[in-house]
């Protein structure tokens, strides 16, 4: 028995097939329509139906490249199930290179919204409707902030059900964040819905971070074959054991001023050790930002420029302090091998 066609926002994709779809959000002051673009690929037999999508925050763009390549990749040739790829969710705030909507909501604070709220409740419940509820399992893709980058880094709620820890496992990033849910989030969302869901970080907003991208398209692979979506590849090595962070804080700034950063996105420090210092534009006033915790750095401010109690470092704590640390490092040297190929 032929396998049906996929719907998604009134188009029907046959098995065997893909299609773009351009899925109607809003329109602009100027009368012109604004669409979430949608690309699905409905494989001809049964599986999973896997959402990946990228900028729920508009100027996180790293994540809209990794939907790029992996829309490219020849094995979805063979895709079991269905895979449904969304570049850029916030079409509002990737236009304007912003995070936000333009009412300043963050959408990832939206869920899950409502067909008669504020804009971003509104586009926050058509991207749930058209799209979201279609889905078996989610891989939301993230970057730092404007002027903060993140390492490499898979957030979700581990306890929720063993299949998000495997799914977070076979990503392939060396950090685990066990983070609690967001209110409004897409992933607070899924998960209510009891959908496996990751969330990727990597890289900063506004910037393609190869070191970032990469792996992203990756880890997406990996998920795939986990969920039986794609067939093994015996010819890869299998990824480092990533290191799960039971929870994180951020090292803030003591005073105004500018400053010199003495730590590096995935240095090991202990509490105490000093991360960089703060200094006026004379060097008269200076003071030392200094880890509150033993842990590895998983994220931090890029500009120079620092509010008293601006968050500089964010530090996340293990277990085991040395297993995360080699983890770091064999996905730096993994990563600079696969470069020189």
């Amino acid at each position: 028995m032929a396998r049906a066609p996929f719907e998604l926002a009134g188009t029907r994709i046959p098995p065997g097939s893909r299609a773009q779809i351009d899925v109607p959000v809003a329109k602009l002051y100027t009368h012109a329509p604004l669409h979430i673009p949608v690309e699905v690929v409905h494989g001809r037999r049964p599986g999973p139906v896997l959402l990946v999508c990228g900028a729920i925050h508009g100027d996180e763009i790293n994540g809209v490249e990794i939907v790029r390549r992996t829309l490219r990749l020849a094995s979805l040739s063979r895709l079991r199930g269905t895979l449904i790829a969304v570049p850029i969710v916030n079409v509002f705030g990737f236009v304007q290179q912003t995070r936000y909507l333009p009412d300043r909501r963050d959408l990832n604070r939206c869920f899950p919204g409502s067909e008669v709220g504020s804009l971003g409740s509104r586009v926050a419940s058509l991207f749930r409707e058209q799209i979201v509820e279609l889905a078996t399992h989610i891989v939301d893709l993230h970057t730092g902030a404007i002027h903060r980058t993140n390492l490499p880094q898979v957030r979700a709620q581990l306890q929720a059900r063993p299949e998000t820890q495997a799914m977070a496992e076979a990503f392939g990033v060396p950090v685990i964040l066990n983070a609690e849910l967001r209110e409004g989030s897409l992933r607070e969302y899924a998960q209510s819905r009891d959908v496996p869901v990751l969330t990727y970080e990597a890289g900063e907003a506004l910037r393609f971070d190869e070191w970032a991208i990469a792996p992203g398209v990756r880890g997406v692979q990996r998920v795939m074959r986990l969920l039986g979506m794609l067939p093994a590849d015996r010819r890869r090595h299998a990824p480092a054991v990533a290191e799960v962070a039971n929870g994180s804080s951020w090292a803030r700034s003591p005073i105004d001023g500018i400053l010199r950063p003495r730590a590096r996105l995935g240095t090991r420090v202990a509490r105490g050790d000093v991360l960089g210092r703060v200094a006026d534009p004379f060097g008269n006033a200076e003071q030392e930002v200094l880890a509150n915790a033993d842990g590895i750095i998983i994220g931090m401010s890029n500009l120079p420029l620092a509010n008293e109690g601006e968050a500089l470092f964010h530090v996340a704590r293990f277990d085991e302090i040395e297993e995360a640390e080699n983890a770091v490092e064999t996905f730096h040297s993994d990563f600079e091998t696969r470069q020189e190929l």
